[in-house]
């Protein structure tokens, strides 16, 4: 084991996450079927979001996982929250659930108006 590994954990998980701001986020997820998550409440959802996004929220642990069990694991998911921290902690739990691309809207909702 390497001394980095032994002081920062195995750095595999986070190989898997990407950070993209807005222009970004958005050029990747048009005109394609993409797997697009907004990791925030019921409410928050409902105030407005992206556009064939789908809801699922990250502080109902349990409901979190199993709703992620339906996801292609091999085929990048795109996250985003209100500003961007909710969704890197989701980001990070679905790496360690085995997702391989994971790509978090940097700034979250708020950036992308």
């Amino acid at each position: 084991m390497s001394i980095l590994k032994y002081l920062f954990g195995n750095s595999t998980s986070s190989d898997a996450i990407s950070n993209y701001i807005a222009s970004e986020f958005k050029e990747a997820i048009q005109g394609k079927k993409v797997q697009l998550v907004d990791v925030r409440t019921a409410s928050e959802f409902h105030s407005g979001h992206i556009s064939k996004a789908v809801n699922i929220d990250f502080f109902k642990s349990g409901e979190f996982e199993n709703s992620f069990q339906k996801f292609d694991k091999e085929t990048p998911v795109y996250v985003y929250c209100r500003s961007g921290a909710r969704s890197m902690n989701a980001a990070k739990r679905l790496a360690k659930m085995g997702f391989k691309k994971i790509v978090n809207l940097k700034g979250g909702y708020m950036a992308w108006n």
